[in-house]
């Protein structure tokens, strides 16, 4: 992304967040074309349009992950099994490593699950309660969480990751 390009999508993101709610009524329905839900809070409706001005600069959603979106709508108005099933996120073969006490753990990503030590299990946070004895995240264990900055704040620090 070039400079100017990021400089502006800052500017149009902090614009956002001054906006006051019937501005930001007005720009949902320009943005969607359509009047936002009933009763959606102030900062949703800052989500949503900040969402709609990135996906202009960066595209939108790709195929693969919309479908996968309407394999679990359907899955989830059918009404089928209880629990969705989880997609992986990662393709067989990766390796995870994490170090715990002075170990090296290594982790390696199956069609079932994940493998350490020659055993199978069934979710990183299994293989992290077994490594250090208590109830760990797995993907928080193996560095793997989501980032909790805001995008706003990220592109105020100058940060694009």
């Amino acid at each position: 992304m070039t400079a100017s390009v990021h400089t502006d999508l800052e500017t149009k993101l902090t614009a956002i967040e001054r906006l006051e709610l019937p501005e930001l009524r007005t720009e949902w329905r320009r943005l969607y074309r359509k009047p936002p839900p009933h009763r959606l809070s102030r900062d949703l409706l800052i989500r949503g349009i900040a969402y709609k001005v990135q996906e202009a600069v960066h595209g939108g959603i790709s195929k693969p992950t919309l479908r996968r979106l309407r394999i679990l709508s359907d899955q989830s108005a059918s009404g089928a099994g209880k629990k969705l099933e989880r997609q992986a996120a990662f393709k067989p073969g990766t390796t995870l490593l994490r170090e715990w006490n002075g170990t090296t753990h290594e982790v390696q990503v199956v069609a079932g699950g994940f493998e350490w030590r020659g055993q199978t299990f069934a979710s990183l946070s299994k293989i992290a309660n077994a490594i250090t004895g208590a109830h760990w995240s797995g993907p928080r264990f193996f560095g793997l969480r989501m980032r909790t900055q805001s995008p706003v704040a990220r592109l105020r620090d100058g940060r694009n990751d």
